[in-house]
């Protein structure tokens, strides 16, 4: 035979009846092939997803906790002018704040409560006498 062109793919193998054997397929061939994995884009932390058709706009920052801050305001001044009114209205914001999913209004009404508690105590204790 003469020698083979390297610019030309082999001939197919022929069997002993002269008939061609078939190439092997992808899935049958002995070279493992490399896995191809695509890493996940990193994303920047203000590159949040978009929000559903028809939901309110996302707000950031200490606006997205609005309840939450109040509440603790109100705990603060709870503790020193009327304890009753400020403390109570600190726990329902607080509350209000944790229903809407703030993460801080759960402590936004503890921290109410206890301020309505300590000024009601330092109010008895101050009260002339």
């Amino acid at each position: 035979p003469p020698p083979a062109d390297p610019r030309r793919p082999p001939a197919p193998e022929t069997t002993e009846s002269g008939a061609a054997e078939p190439e092997p397929s992808a899935s049958e061939t002995t070279e493992p092939q490399p896995r191809v994995t695509e890493e996940p884009t990193p994303r920047a932390p203000d590159d949040l997803p978009t929000p559903p058709a028809g939901a309110p706009p996302r707000r950031s920052g200490i606006a997205e906790q609005a309840l939450s801050v109040v509440g603790f305001v109100c705990a603060a001044v709870a503790v020193l002018f009327q304890p009753v009114v400020f403390g109570l209205a600190g726990v329902a914001l607080g509350v209000a704040g944790h229903v809407r999913g703030e993460p801080l209004g759960r402590w936004a009404a503890i921290a109410a409560g206890a301020g309505m508690l300590a000024g009601t105590v330092l109010s008895i204790l101050l009260a002339p006498g």
